[in-house]
C-alpha cells in the first residue's frame, strides 16, 4: 500500500506561497499593463479600456487574496475559532469572479480554525468541478464538534459542459497522488486532504448522475466504541 506523502513544513509553506503567486500573477500583471497605458499620452484613446481592465483585475486580486488569507493563512481572526459569517463573506467575494453561482446553506456557528480552512478549500475544489458555469451548493450540518460538510455542483446545461472531478484531486486529497509526488500545481487539494486528516474528517469525492459530490464527515466512532466494549468484556 502506498504511504501518505509527508511534506516538511518549509516545503508546504513554499508550495502554498507559489500557489498564491500563481493565482495572483495574471491579475497583478493586468493592473500594471493598465497603468502603463494610462501613463502613455499616445494611448489616450485606450484609457477607458485600461480603467476597466484595472478595475476587473483589482477585483480578481482582492477575491483571491481574501480567499488565501482565510484558507491558507493564519487569518486576522482572533482566537482559534472562525465565524461562518466570515467564511460566507469570503466565499461570496470569491464567487463574484467565478463562473458558477453559489448556494450557501451554512448556519451561523463558530468552527475551529482548521475546520473552517477545510470548508473553504473544499469550496474551491467544488468550484473547479464546474469550470464553465453552474451551481455550487454547500451545506454544513450536525452538532458542534461533529459537523458534516456537503458540497454538490452541476454544470449549466446550456453550456453543454460536463461536470467533472478536478484532475488529480482524488489522489492528492488522499495524500497519495498518482504521480507519487506533489508540487505547487497540486498543493491546494493536497493541503485540503491534510486539513481533513488533521481534523479527523473523512473525505469522499465523486460524480453521480452528472452531479459532483464532495463530503467531509467525522471519522466513525464505532471502532473506538467497539474497542472500549471489547476491553470492558475482557476485564469481566
Amino acid at each position: 500500500m502506498t504511504d501518505i506523502i509527508e511534506l516538511k513544513a518549509t516545503d508546504l509553506a513554499a508550495m502554498l506561497c507559489s500557489r498564491v503567486c500563481h493565482d495572483l500573477i495574471n491579475s497583478i500583471g493586468a493592473i500594471g499593463n493598465g497603468l502603463e497605458v494610462l501613463a502613455d499620452p499616445s494611448q489616450a484613446e485606450m484609457s477607458e479600456g485600461a480603467r476597466d481592465l484595472i478595475a476587473s483585475a483589482a477585483k480578481q486580486s482582492r477575491a483571491k487574496l481574501e480567499f488565501a488569507r482565510l484558507a491558507y493563512g493564519a487569518s486576522s481572526t482572533a482566537g482559534t475559532d472562525i465565524d461562518t459569517r466570515e467564511c460566507e463573506r469570503v466565499a461570496r467575494i470569491l464567487f463574484d469572479i467565478e463562473k458558477a453561482d453559489l448556494d450557501w446553506n451554512v448556519p451561523l456557528i463558530l468552527l475551529p480554525k482548521h475546520k473552517a480552512k477545510l470548508l473553504m478549500n473544499m469550496l474551491l475544489i467544488a468550484a473547479g468541478s464546474v469550470p464553465r458555469g453552474g451551481l455550487v451548493s454547500v451545506k454544513v450540518s450536525g452538532p458542534a464538534g461533529e459537523e458534516k460538510f456537503e458540497f454538490s455542483s452541476k454544470s449549466d446545461p446550456e453550456k453543454r459542459q460536463k461536470t467533472l472531478i478536478p484532475s488529480g484531486s482524488a489522489g492528492l486529497l488522499s495524500g497519495m497522488p498518482e504521480e507519487g509526488s506533489v508540487d505547487a500545481r497540486g498543493i491546494q487539494p493536497f493541503y485540503t486532504g491534510l486539513l481533513a486528516r488533521m481534523t479527523d474528517m473523512e473525505i469522499d469525492i465523486g460524480i453521480e448522475a452528472d452531479v459532483f459530490f464532495f463530503t467531509a464527515v467525522p471519522k466513525a466512532k464505532e471502532d473506538a466504541s467497539a474497542g472500549d466494549a471489547t476491553a470492558a468484556t475482557a476485564s469481566e
